[in-house]
Formats: C-alpha cells, structure tokens, sequence
C-alpha cells in the first residue's frame, strides 16, 4: 500500500544571471550547501541522522558540477557520512525528477526523510556541457536530426506552428516581468529564500591591489524594471533571421538552487515536523523533439485524470516559461486559468537554472499555496529533446 508523503522544507537561493551575474564567482557546490543548510536549519533540532537520502538534478553535471555532485554537497553540508548521494539528470526536469524519486522511495517505504532538489551553475558550466556530441550514425535519423536543434529553434517551431505572434510573445514576457517585480516589491520570495553568501577577489591593476568581496545575497537578479513593450520589440529574433524568439521572450541563462525535505507520515510524527503539503503524484512522458516545449501537454492531461482533479480546481500552476511562445502554445490547449497560471511571473523573468527549475518552481508553489490559502497546485515543464513532466501537490 502506498504511504502519504510530505514535503515539511523547501528552500531556494535567490537566481542569478549568467554568465557574469550575482552567482557567477560560486561554485554549484558551494551554492547547493549553502541551501541544503538553509533548508535544514528551518527544521528545529532535527537529527540529520535520520535522513536516508540526497537526491539532487542536474543538467550539465560535469566540470565543477561532475563526479557526484550529491554526495559532495551532502557531506559539505554537514550530514553525517552514512546519508548517500545520487546526482541525476534529466535536463530541465532534472531537479522535479529528484523530487519525484524521493516521494516513490518514501511512499514505498523504502525510506522516510530524504532531500531533494537541484543546482545549476550556467556561469561556469556551459550550456551543452564542454565536449558533448551526438552519435554521427544517428544524426543521419531525422529524429537524430531534431535533436540537434537548438531549444530556441524548437520554439521558433512552435510559434509558427500555433500561430503565435511575436507581439503575443513580447507582451507575455512583459507580463512576467511586471509579476515577479510585484512579488519582489511586495516580499512575497522572502520566505522561500535562503541569503547566499559569496565572497570572490579581484585584481585592481591600476592600483595594483588585490580587492576583496563579500555579498549576502537574497534578491533573484533577472527581473527588469526597465521592460517594455518598446524595449521588447527592438530585440532581434536570436534563432531564426525571419523569426520572432527574442531575448527578451526567452529565459535567461542562470545560476540557483533549490532543495526540499520530503517526509513519510512515521517522520512527520517521530521528529516533530510540520507538512507544508502532501504530494499527490507525477506524470513523465516523451513528445517529439523539434516540438519539445509541448511536453506539458501531454504531461498534466493524463496526471489530473488519474487523480480526479480538474483544471478549476488548480489554485497554482508554475508552468516553467522556457520560452514565451512554448507557454503560450500549451496555454492555447490546456486554457489555465491565467490568473492562475505563474501568478509571480516564472523564468522568463525569474530565470532557468536548467537543473535546478523544476526544485525552484515547486518551492515557489508551496510557499505560494501557503499564502494564498489554496489547495491544489501544479508544477509542469517541457524538457529539452522532447520531454514534459507535471507534479500535483496538495497544501495542507
């Protein structure tokens, strides 16, 4: 019988642009401790002996981010030695999935409190890895073929496909923007936030001196004040020379991170921890690579039937915003309600931590269901070569 499982913890760093933003002097592992202790230290007088494990997503996990980044960043946290690590992969998802993994070991009873989560450092590792490649044999296959487009040319897809505008793209960006800056204004990211510390050296050549830097550092970085429609529509397509896929309509590159502890009811109980929300469920599935953003349109369909929930009934969506013209192709089939739907804007604003973004989305949800008093909420991605996954959490 499948045991309810609990998220009682989830905290994220503050995002940051890439690749020479706020974070670009720190280390993923760096970054990742600093919220893993975070996230721990919000739970009074736990005995981190009783984890029984550490899952953490990323997408580009080599360089700096190699080896197995987990059980680094457990053991640099400070969790005894006896709680293992598993860093996993799965692009975008990388961080949803680690999650995903945690609740079906718990709900086995395979265990009772693991965290999860994810990091992505953009600055210092880049985009495609160092020296990735795909398989010359099957990139004669048209569906090698697709694969080796470049995300922005699959919303370019996209947008050509569904007939989106880049007037509807620009002023969708538009409205991100003028969201997340309400949140930041208003404080609605302060619980959720974990300050980052970073501390870096710089030569000053003309006074020949070696200058030292510390920040503490809680504020996501990417969202512009200065955002308009005019300054939006003077940016040229980045994909396509007859395109519409902006800049200014697409994520940034980013640096965060973001972790969650996740607890079965025995936990709950023996540690004295408070549930934020019960999750409820997953849906993983594959969609054709050149229309990758399309993956939560077949993802979050067959995630709501299965638990008898209707899209009414959603009172979050984080739909992650890859691209202005991926949201709006899988708004224009699955209709959220729009009010409803990244009520604090989501990464074209806020940023795309590629491996950390499906861990930053669902702190951003329980935080937001816990303020607003809601009860269900939905975290959904597409994911790069042609994947969508959705989770459905429940706040108690």
């Amino acid at each position: 019988m499948k045991k309810d499982v609990f998220i009682v913890a989830a905290k994220r760093s503050a995002v940051g642009r890439a690749p020479r933003g706020q974070f670009s002097h720190l280390r993923a592992d760096d970054l990742a401790t600093q919220v893993t202790q975070g996230v721990l230290n919000s739970l009074h007088h736990l005995d981190y002996s009783a984890v029984n494990d550490f899952i953490l997503g990323c997408a580009m996990p080599e360089g700096e981010q190699g080896l197995n980044l987990a059980r680094i960043v457990a053991l640099m946290s400070g969790l005894p030695t006896s709680v293992p690590g598993m860093t996993l992969n799965r692009f975008c998802a990388s961080g949803l999935t680690a999650i995903e993994l945690a609740y079906q070991k718990i709900a086995l009873g395979e265990a009772h409190l693991i965290l999860a989560g994810g990091v992505e450092s953009m600055s210092r590792i880049p985009m495609g890895g160092f020296r990735s490649t795909l398989n010359a044999d099957f990139l004669l296959d048209p569906l090698g073929q697709s694969l080796a487009l470049g995300m922005g040319q699959t919303a370019e897809n996209l947008a050509s496909q569904w007939h989106i505008s880049r007037d509807e793209q620009d002023a969708y960006a538009l409205l991100s923007h003028e969201r997340a800056l309400k949140a930041q204004q208003k404080g609605y990211f302060k619980s959720e936030t974990v300050p980052i510390r970073v501390c870096y050296q710089e030569v000053d050549l003309p006074q020949q001196r070696l200058n030292h830097h510390e920040l503490l550092i809680d504020q996501d970085e990417c969202p512009r004040s200065d955002t308009s429609l005019e300054s939006l529509s003077k940016l040229k397509p980045v994909f396509s020379v007859k395109g519409s896929v902006t800049a200014g309509n697409s994520s940034p590159l980013s640096d965060g991170a973001a972790m969650l502890v996740l607890a079965s009811e025995e936990a709950v109980k023996d540690h004295q921890l408070t549930p934020l929300a019960r999750v409820i469920g997953f849906h993983t599935t594959g969609v054709p690579p050149h229309i990758m953003g399309l993956g939560p349109v077949e993802a979050v369909p067959p995630l709501l039937k299965r638990h008898g929930i209707t899209h009414d009934e959603l009172d979050w969506i984080e739909l992650n915003e890859a691209f202005a013209a991926q949201v709006l192709a899988v708004q224009k089939t699955l209709a959220f309600n729009p009010e409803r739907l990244n009520p604090m804007g989501s990464a074209i604003a806020l940023g795309h931590p590629l491996g950390a973004s499906g861990a930053i989305r669902t702190t951003t949800l329980i935080h937001g269901l816990q303020r607003i008093h809601g009860r269900y909420g939905l975290v959904t991605l597409c994911v790069g070569m042609g994947q969508g996954i959705a989770a459905l959490f429940e706040k108690l």
